[in-house]
């Protein structure tokens, strides 16, 4: 299926590895040009290296904090008419309710809130001028399930989805969506180090963690950053257009609710 975004201008942040990077090589496959960020350059280089010698789409690479204001003035300058915007960051460690303080929750609302909200906020009326644009939010299986020990980065991403589906009606009129991706199990650094948090505590191989987390979703597997890659790509499709305000979960079955 040609998914109709040839040519289209794709910014998706924190994308030099992991799921940021599956999404960015979708999107590069399908045709768009693509502004890759991450703040480690030699990482961030060497992926733009691979995703155009792999799918020979322009790649910017651009080093950038979008936690900051700073940041995220540089990312959206370097693509300023941006048809689709991915927001992606890493989340807060697990941890204890009371562990979290100011500090810490201020954090977690800087990479998993507000990062995303104000780069909503500076590229949403450009693409309602344009009447197209997509955005994905990468959010997390724990907004529809949560857990203890996933609180703090639940309760930001919680915002996040909240302010995606009260800012998608107004967008919709303008052919512009706001979706969010939910992942979970997809085979990455985050899984691998959740096993190897599961090893130590379970006092069992990292092999024996990871093949009792996999035997864990109904699939009986992990996912694979393709797939989750081109999930997102298709939500940015000129297909999608009449989908907006929606939580995907990407989680091999593994989420037991109804709705």
């Amino acid at each position: 299926m040609d998914l109709g975004i040839r040519g289209r201008k794709a910014i998706v942040c924190a994308s030099s590895k992991g799921l940021g990077k599956a999404c960015a090589i979708s999107l590069a496959r399908e045709g768009c040009s693509v502004v890759i960020n991450g703040r480690d350059k030699e990482t961030l280089d060497q992926t733009a290296r691979e995703i155009h010698s792999a799918t020979g789409a322009e790649v910017m690479p651009i080093v950038a904090d979008i936690t900051t204001e700073v940041g995220r003035a540089v990312l959206v300058g370097h693509c300023p008419e941006a048809d689709i915007l991915v927001n992606n960051n890493a989340g807060p460690e697990p941890g204890k309710f009371q562990d979290w303080g100011p500090e810490v929750w201020a954090r977690a609302l800087d990479g998993n809130f507000l990062a995303a909200a104000f780069l909503m906020r500076a590229l949403l009326p450009g693409m309602r001028r344009r009447k197209f644009g997509r955005i994905v939010n990468i959010t997390s299986a724990r907004v529809k399930s949560p857990t203890p020990a996933m609180g703090l980065s639940t309760a930001a991403r919680a915002a996040l989805t909240a302010l995606a589906k009260s800012t998608s009606f107004d967008a919709a009129a303008d052919n512009v969506t706001i979706n969010n991706l939910l992942p979970e199990r997809i085979d990455t650094d985050r899984q691998r180090e959740m096993a190897e948090r599961m090893a130590e505590a379970e006092g069992v191989s990292y092999e024996e963690a990871r093949a009792r987390i996999a035997t864990s979703v109904p699939a009986r597997r992990f996912g694979t950053p393709a797939e989750f890659g081109d999930a997102c790509a298709y939500l940015c499709s000129a297909q999608a257009g009449f989908i907006t305000g929606e939580n995907l979960r990407v989680d091999g079955g593994s989420y037991r609710g109804l709705v």
